[in-house]
């Protein structure tokens, strides 16, 4: 199944599923706190966390290929597919690979969430000039497209990515209401929380793909549900 990103909304509607997202946030939130290995970004507005080294090179290759192969332009809730503010390319990699599973399980064991609450990893690559203007994960639940994702898992509650590659220039994750910018750097495992402690959705944790201005930059994201993913 293909995912894609909600585009920057201005309100997020009524919040069903507001103590599920404080529930999880609290189990992920003490268990990357004792992670002597997870570097825990200093913030006030949101949480953010980071883990060096997570992927190996040789992951990563291999995720480039598969990237690779099912590469397309990216889609959107609230355009069309290829729009303007996310002209890179994405594609759902296999989720029956076996690099996958084992990743996927890394990631959910890190965290601290069931696997099965988390949406197939979707991979995305970004040439010249490509980029993926300011956006949240989460969902406005007031949009017609809320009908499907509350049936199918809900809110989105944790984002987990990974940068693949390093382009020569560009291509920064850039959280501007925060005032923090990511730079590439291959193998890391970036986490964010999508809702605030108390479950309500996090309207500082917009985030931008910045355009890349020289070389490529390839992704995987994978984001976990409020509840079950089907």
């Amino acid at each position: 199944m293909s995912s894609a990103k909600a585009r920057t909304a201005p309100n997020a509607g009524p919040n069903p599923d507001r103590a599920a997202l404080a529930s999880i946030g609290r189990k992920v939130r003490a268990r990357l706190a004792a992670d002597p290995g997870v570097y825990h970004v200093p913030c006030d507005k949101a949480e953010l966390f980071a883990l060096a080294n997570f992927l190996s090179a040789s992951e990563c290759s291999q995720l480039i290929g598969m990237i690779d192969a099912v590469a397309r332009p990216s889609p959107v809730y609230d355009g069309p597919a290829g729009a303007s503010y996310r002209s890179s390319y994405s594609g759902d990699v296999d989720p029956d690979h076996s690099l996958v599973r084992m990743i996927e399980r890394r990631i959910s064991d890190l965290m601290g969430i069931d696997q099965t609450w988390g949406e197939s990893f979707q991979g995305q690559r970004y040439l010249a000039g490509q980029e993926f203007q300011g956006h949240y994960d989460w969902f406005d639940t007031t949009a017609a497209y809320w009908q499907k994702e509350t049936r199918v898992g809900g809110q989105r509650s944790w984002t987990a990515m990974a940068w693949l590659s390093e382009p020569e220039l560009g291509g920064e994750t850039n959280f501007s209401r925060l005032g923090i910018s990511f730079t590439p750097q291959v193998g890391t495992l970036l986490m964010w929380n999508n809702a605030g402690p108390d479950g309500t959705v996090n309207h500082d944790v917009l985030h931008a793909g910045m355009p890349v201005e020289r070389g490529v930059k390839y992704v995987i994201t994978k984001w976990f549900r409020s509840r079950r993913w089907s």
